[in-house]
Formats: structure tokens, sequence, C-alpha cells
């Protein structure tokens, strides 16, 4: 019997994966989202659909926080 799981396949460089894999990791474990990590020529995850739009806003904060303006 084959068993199919619905996912998102997410393909990013190491630390945007170390970030979303700290995200995974610091949630409730009923609530983690992480299928499966492969690591080919970056790093790609397969992550549950539901997770989708929680990743995208907490990479957006995470980006936010690392701009720079330049001094005036």
């Amino acid at each position: 019997m084959v068993n199919s799981i619905k996912g998102i396949f997410v393909s990013c460089d190491v630390p945007m994966a170390q970030f979303i894999a700290h995200l995974n990791n610091s949630s409730p474990s009923s609530q983690r989202f992480i299928i499966q990590i492969l690591k080919l020529d970056t790093i790609c995850m397969f992550v549950k659909p539901q997770a989708e739009q929680i990743i995208r806003s907490e990479v957006s904060k995470f980006r936010d926080q690392l701009s720079f303006a330049k001094p005036a």
C-alpha cells in the first residue's frame, strides 16, 4: 500500500533552512510542520500545506529585522 502526504516543497539556502527548522522545533509537537528535509544542491524541505503562510510571515519578519538603512 502506498501512503501519500499533501505538502509544499520549499527550497532555500542553508541559513534560511536553519531559521525554518528553528521555527519548527520551537513549535509545540502537535504544530510542527516539517515532513522531510532533503539536502541537494540547496536545502529542500517538504512541509505541511497549512504552514505556508506562517513560514512566509515569519521569514518576512526575519528579513525586516536584518534590513539596514544607509546612514545619512
